[in-house]
């Protein structure tokens, strides 16, 4: 599936650009963390197909300026009003990353975790990479995703080879390179079993290093892979 990030400076901005990017996709990825004072009950009951809700902290790539504790705290709620998935990031304080995953878990609705580890200055070696994959498994968590950063065209290659790792093991995974070096890798990831790729709605509205557009990821997928960019749109 493709997945398009929405990162917004307020709430009927981010409502503008939902409706555009469920128009292209059949997954969004509401960023609250450009937001100020985002109105979450009216964002989620905006959503018109799944919906993965983040507050990506500086330390991720993130915007969040914040306490930690509110950070979660909206990840909570958004988990409490609908939202298909969680991203909850690997780097979280040991505590509230068990809150967060026991309120996910147990609220009684449809929300899934994502554990999300975002490298930002390199990509390990293929023995890390797969200590990495083992401890972020361990937790127990329905998707994890695992995001370094390209310097080599060849970094890909490691990353990319976690994916049939995972598959074997029955765990879903996104994982793929950012940077001007990654971009081959946010194309060939849904190919090879990630279970997500993402791209930005237009140019210029990118949230990672790399990232392409809607519109050119789709023509590329249909390029490679025949009817696969339709499958979930």
């Amino acid at each position: 599936m493709i997945c398009i990030p929405v990162n917004a400076a307020s709430t009927e901005a981010a409502l503008k650009k939902m409706e555009r990017a469920y128009a292209m996709a059949g997954i969004v990825e509401l960023r609250l963390d450009g937001m100020a004072d985002p109105d979450l009950p009216r964002l989620l009951a905006a959503k018109a197909g799944k919906i993965i809700v983040t507050n990506r902290h500086r330390e991720e790539g993130g915007s969040f300026e914040g306490p930690e504790d509110r950070r979660i705290a909206l990840l909570m709620e958004a988990a409490a009003l609908g939202a298909d998935y969680v991203d909850v990031e690997a780097r979280t304080e040991p505590s509230l990353r068990r809150a967060l995953l026991d309120s996910i878990a147990g609220n009684g609705h449809a929300a899934e975790a994502i554990l999300s580890c975002h490298l930002p200055v390199g990509t390990p070696g293929e023995e890390a990479l797969a200590d990495l994959l083992k401890s972020l498994m361990r937790e127990g968590v329905p998707v994890i995703k695992l995001v370094p950063f390209a310097k080599r065209p060849e970094d890909n290659l490691r990353v990319l080879s976690l994916l049939p790792r995972a598959r074997e093991c029955g765990q879903r995974m996104i994982a793929f390179c950012m940077g001007e070096a990654g971009r081959i890798s946010r194309v060939m990831a849904p190919l090879l079993g990630s279970f997500l790729t993402y791209a930005s709605l237009e140019e210029g509205e990118e949230t990672a290093p790399g990232q392409l557009a809607v519109g050119e990821m789709r023509w590329l997928l249909g390029l490679l892979g025949g009817g696969w960019a339709d499958e979930e749109r």
